[in-house]
């Protein structure tokens, strides 16, 4: 039988679909992975081109009925039966088995003119790693398209900057994308569509050149899956996957840019409107300046390239802010009290960086932005919260009402203690009666030591 060689070895040429993927391990407290996939058809040509940076942002209902965010990677080793090439029915697909019965694939449609992918993400609330302590167990799917708009055919989608899709309780970010389906020939074309996120110019990653016949750049730096053996094949290639990982990481981080500069930001962010909307209402409202500190790195949210989300509930609100390669997600709670008073509960960061990997950082334990139901908080002085050692958010000119929004208005405000110059009155006060009883209690003391009767001095 014919064969095909490859730098993972023989494969046999007359396969139905030959499928290439590797995950990269990022330099992270928390392990995050990229993802460069080649999918071909039975005569070795490409009908798939993928190579991007992903993860998944959850948010979840506890026992509690309180609202908790959690953060999902594709781990080292996924399995991947159902990818395939075009057939009768459907276009390219690429299908992903990973972790507690985690499931995402993506599957492409064209027209005359263009092209488009539809993705189904399916998570396990069964996993008690992820959903420790969920209330709906099970599993639950959801669906968006990718990219948003259609494409057009035999064009390269381009996305350096982080794009994200909503679907449910599940955001989906992006960051570094590489995409083409129904490939003209088997060869990525010269022609590239940018997502909206990319319309200011930014250096755009390399497009790897699959048209020669001998594909250095694919097959030096990954292995080749028969899909039809896969377990067979991870068994024999698993030491040939060690090396050529290595190969991989090394030449990502000499190739790919970060799209956000590290230069010191002004000491004071701008300060930005965000809003969430239940159907048309507005149901949490905010206003607020941005200063994140990651590992000693200050980074300004713009309010004019940030986007927001989430989601209002009677117990449990959610605001997510997405600013490029940044996402900071804020979770309210109503305390269990006889005068019920909402409080800032969790915060989770990510930020994205296809040099240094993608950083987490959490606390789901907190207790900052204390006021009544019904009412807003507000703090204009500057405010620090602090999420772990290595993470905290600088927060200016801060007004949040998380809870019964009327009229798209904020309530009236509690103000913080940074604020209320009132406090100030009774202790200036306090301490100018308490000087002056001492004065007199002293003034007393001396007195009477002086007029006391005794022998004098002869």
């Amino acid at each position: 039988m014919e064969t095909q060689r490859s730098a993972a070895g023989r494969l046999p040429r007359a396969l139905f679909c030959a499928l290439v993927l590797f995950l990269l391990e990022g330099s992270v407290v928390y392990q995050a992975y990229a993802v460069d996939v080649e999918v071909k058809d039975a005569s070795n040509e490409t009908c798939l081109f993928g190579k991007w940076i992903m993860n998944f942002s959850i948010t979840y209902e506890t026992e509690h009925n309180e609202y908790k965010n959690t953060v999902l990677t594709f781990p080292e080793h996924v399995r991947y039966d159902g990818s395939s090439c075009d057939n009768e029915i459907s276009g390219p697909v690429l299908a992903i088995e990973f972790g507690e019965g985690h499931s995402w694939n993506i599957s492409f449609t064209k027209t005359n003119d263009t092209y488009q992918g539809i993705i189904s993400f399916t998570y396990n609330t069964n996993d008690t790693a992820l959903f420790p302590d969920a209330k709906m167990k099970g599993l639950i799917t959801t669906s968006t398209n990718y990219p948003l708009h259609p494409v057009e055919l035999d064009t390269v989608f381009i996305c350096q900057n982080v794009d994200f899709v909503e679907s449910g309780s599940v955001i989906q970010n992006f960051q570094n994308v590489v995409l083409e389906a129904f490939l003209p020939s088997g060869n990525l074309s010269d022609q590239k569509t940018v997502c909206d996120k990319d319309a200011v110019v930014t250096p755009e990653p390399a497009v790897p050149d699959t048209s020669s016949t001998d594909t250095t750049s694919i097959t030096n730096t990954t292995f080749i899956i028969n899909t039809t053996s896969i377990t067979n094949t991870n068994t024999n290639t698993n030491t040939n996957t060690t090396s050529i990982t290595n190969d991989t990481t090394e030449e990502s981080n000499t190739t790919i840019l970060s799209s956000r500069s590290i230069s010191q930001p002004d000491e004071i962010p701008a300060t930005g409107t965000y809003s969430v909307k239940n159907d048309a209402e507005i149901c949490l409202l905010a206003t607020m300046g941005l200063q994140l500190n990651m590992t000693n790195t200050p980074m300004n949210i713009n309010p004019n390239t940030t986007t927001a989300s989430g989601r209002c509930g009677n117990r449990s609100s959610v605001l997510t802010l997405t600013d490029t390669d940044i996402v900071v997600v804020f979770t309210f709670a109503v305390k269990n009290t006889s005068f019920e008073r909402f409080y800032l509960k969790a915060v989770d960061v990510t930020v994205t960086n296809p040099v240094n990997g993608t950083q987490f950082a959490a606390s789901d334990n907190l207790t900052f932005w204390e006021a009544s139901l019904g009412s807003s908080y507000m703090c204009r002085k500057k405010e620090t919260l602090v999420v772990t050692p290595s993470c905290s958010l600088h927060v200016f000119n801060l007004r949040i009402q998380p809870f019964q929004v009327q009229n798209g208005q904020f309530s009236i405000a509690r103000e913080c203690l940074l604020d209320d110059d009132t406090y100030l009155i009774p202790v200036i006060v306090g301490a100018g009666l308490m000087g002056l009883i001492m004065l007199i209690v002293t003034a007393y003391a001396l007195g009477r030591r002086q007029s006391q009767p005794g022998y004098q001095t002869l």
